[in-house]
C-alpha cells in the first residue's frame, strides 16, 4: 500500500472524527437521552464515590424489576462497566472537559478504531481500495455519525468485536498454528483476540452473535478438525469466562437487574410484517442507507461464491441472527442496530468492488463511477435528512430545571423528577432520586424523597402549591421542598 492511500485513510479518519464533534457539547437531552443518561450516570457515581466495578450504581432509585424489588441503593447491573471506567477514568485523570464530553470521546474513538479494523479486514481479503471504501462508509454514514458519538456502550462493542475478529484471523493465519503460542508475536495476537472478544461480550452479551466470522475462519482452516484444536478451545474458554463470572455475580443483586425478557419476542413481533418493515425497510433501508445506499449494498452480494465471499456472508448471518433473536429490542430501539453497521458497510464496499471490477466490460467506466457517486451522495443526503433531528434537544425545559435544581438543592437531596420513567430529566439535577411518580407524595417521602421538580407544569400540579414550599419556579418548571409546607 503506497503512502498516498495511507494518507487518504488518515484523511477519512480525521474527517470522521471531526464530523462526530457536531454538537459535541450537547447536554444529555437529545435522541435516546434516557439510555445515555443511565450509562453516564454509572460513570458519574464512580467519579463521586469511587470506582467499584463490581457494584455499579446510578442515579435512579426506582425499581428496575417492575416494582417487584425495591432498589434503594440504585444498583445498575447491565453491561460490565468497562465503558464507564474509561469515561469516568479519563475525566478524573485529565480534569478537562465535562464527564459527558469524555463519554462522547470514548464512543468517537471507538468508532474511528472500528473504521480502521474494517479497512484492515477488507484490505486483506479484497484490496486497499475496497478497505478505504469500507472505512469511508463507516465514517460518513449519517446514522453512524450520530451513533458514533452517543454515550452508550454499543460503539465500543462494535469496535471490540471487530478487533476480536481481526486479531483472531491474524492468529489463525499462522502457518504453524499448533506451535503458534510459542511465538511471541502470535501469542500477542491470541491475547488481543481474546481480550477484544471478551470485552465485546462483557459490554453487550449480544456481541456473542457476531462471532460467526471467527467460527467460519476456524472451520475454513481446519474443517471439523477445528473441534480437536486445543488452542481454539482455550480461546473459547478464556473469552467466555469473564461474562460467565459477571452474570453469576449479578445474581446476588437482583434488584439492580432490569427485566430483559421482553427484548426477545414481546408481543410475538418476530418475523411479522412489522418486524420486516421496521428493521429492513425503515432502519436499514431508510435511516442507515438513506434509500440510495441500498443499491451498493445489494451489488455487494454479486460476487463469485468462494471462501472469501462466505467469510463476508458470515457477517450478514451474524447480523440476521442477532436481529431475529433480539427481535423486540431491535424493533423498539434503533440504537440496537449499531452492531450491524459493520456488516452493512462491508457489503457497501463490496458493491464498490463489483462496480470497479466490471467497469469497461459489463458497463462503461463512466457508468460505474456515476453509480458510485450518485448512490453515495444521495445516501448521505437522505441519511442526514432523516437523522438530523436526533441531535436536537427535544425538551430544553428539563435542562433548565435540572441546572437550577443542581444549583439550589442540597447535595444529598433525593429528587422526584417525573418524566414518564425517562431518567434523562433526573440526570440533569445531578441528584439521586426517582424518574417516575406513581405513588402519592407521602408514600414517596417515606421512600426518602425530599424534593420534587416538575417540568412544564400544568393545572394538575396546582394542588401541590398548597401543600409544599416552592423553592423556585417559572412557566417551565417548579421545584418543591417536600419537607416543608407552603
Amino acid at each position: 500500500m503506497n503512502k498516498y492511500k495511507w494518507l487518504l485513510l488518515l484523511v477519512i479518519l480525521t474527517l470522521g472524527f471531526m464530523l462526530r464533534l457536531y454538537r459535541f457539547d450537547n447536554p444529555i437531552a437529545d435522541w435516546h437521552s434516557w439510555r445515555q443518561a443511565d450509562t453516564s450516570s454509572v460513570s458519574r457515581e464512580f467519579v463521586k464515590n469511587g470506582f467499584d466495578l463490581l457494584h455499579p450504581k446510578y442515579h435512579d432509585l426506582s425499581s428496575q424489576t417492575g416494582g417487584r424489588l425495591p432498589n434503594p441503593e440504585g444498583f445498575r447491573f447491565v453491561e460490565f462497566p468497562i465503558y464507564n471506567l474509561l469515561q469516568g477514568g479519563f475525566f478524573s485523570i485529565f480534569g478537562i472537559f465535562t464527564l459527558e464530553r469524555w463519554g462522547r470521546f470514548v464512543s468517537i474513538f471507538s468508532s474511528i478504531i472500528s473504521a480502521v479494523f474494517i479497512f484492515l479486514i477488507l484490505r486483506k481479503y479484497v484490496s486497499d481500495t475496497i478497505g478505504l471504501s469500507g472505512a469511508f462508509f463507516y465514517s460518513f454514514l449519517p446514522f453512524n455519525i450520530y451513533f458514533g458519538r452517543v454515550i452508550l456502550p454499543e460503539p465500543m462493542t462494535a469496535m471490540a468485536i471487530l478487533g476480536g475478529i481481526y486479531f483472531f484471523d491474524q492468529w489463525l493465519s499462522k502457518k504453524n498454528f499448533s506451535r503458534s503460542m510459542r511465538d511471541p508475536a502470535s501469542a500477542g495476537q491470541f491475547f488481543l483476540a481474546v481480550s477484544f472478544t471478551a470485552i465485546a461480550i462483557l459490554l453487550k452479551p449480544f456481541a456473542i452473535f457476531f462471532i460467526l466470522p471467527m467460527v467460519f475462519l476456524a472451520f475454513n482452516k481446519f474443517g471439523f478438525g477445528a473441534l480437536k484444536k486445543v488452542n481454539l478451545w482455550l480461546f473459547a474458554i478464556l473469552t467466555l469466562i469473564p461474562i460467565a463470572a459477571w452474570r453469576i455475580w449479578m445474581l446476588a443483586y437482583p434488584q439492580g437487574i432490569p427485566d430483559g425478557s421482553w427484548l426477545f419476542n414481546a408481543g410475538g413481533i418476530r418475523f411479522t410484517g412489522a418486524f420486516f418493515y421496521w428493521l429492513f425497510a425503515d432502519r436499514v433501508g431508510r435511516l442507515i442507507l438513506g434509500y440510495f445506499g441500498v443499491a451498493l449494498f445489494i451489488l455487494g452480494f454479486l460476487r463469485k461464491f468462494d471462501k472469501t465471499t462466505l467469510f463476508f456472508l458470515s457477517f450478514i448471518a451474524s447480523s440476521l441472527v442477532y436481529m431475529s433473536v433480539i427481535a423486540k429490542g431491535n424493533v423498539n430501539h434503533d440504537y440496537y442496530q449499531i452492531l450491524i453497521i459493520p456488516s452493512v458497510v462491508i457489503f457497501m464496499a463490496l458493491g464498490v468492488d463489483f462496480l470497479l471490477k466490471h467497469k469497461g466490460s459489463i458497463f462503461p467506466s463512466i457508468t460505474a463511477y456515476a453509480v458510485m457517486l450518485i448512490c453515495s451522495l444521495f445516501s448521505f443526503m437522505f441519511g442526514w435528512y432523516f437523522i438530523r433531528d436526533y441531535f436536537n434537544i427535544n425538551n430544553p425545559s428539563i435542562v433548565e430545571a435540572g441546572r437550577t435544581a443542581n444549583r439550589i438543592l442540597p447535595k444529598d437531596a433525593i429528587v422526584i423528577a417525573p418524566y414518564g420513567g425517562d431518567s434523562a430529566f433526573l440526570y440533569q439535577t445531578n441528584r439521586k432520586g426517582f424518574a417516575d411518580w406513581k405513588l402519592s407524595p407521602s408514600e414517596m417521602i417515606q421512600l426518602g424523597a425530599t424534593h420534587l421538580v416538575i417540568v412544564n407544569p400544568t393545572d394538575k400540579e396546582e394542588h401541590l402549591k398548597n401543600d409544599y414550599k416552592i423553592l423556585e419556579g417559572n412557566g417551565s418548571y417548579i421545584i418543591f421542598d417536600l419537607r416543608k409546607g407552603p
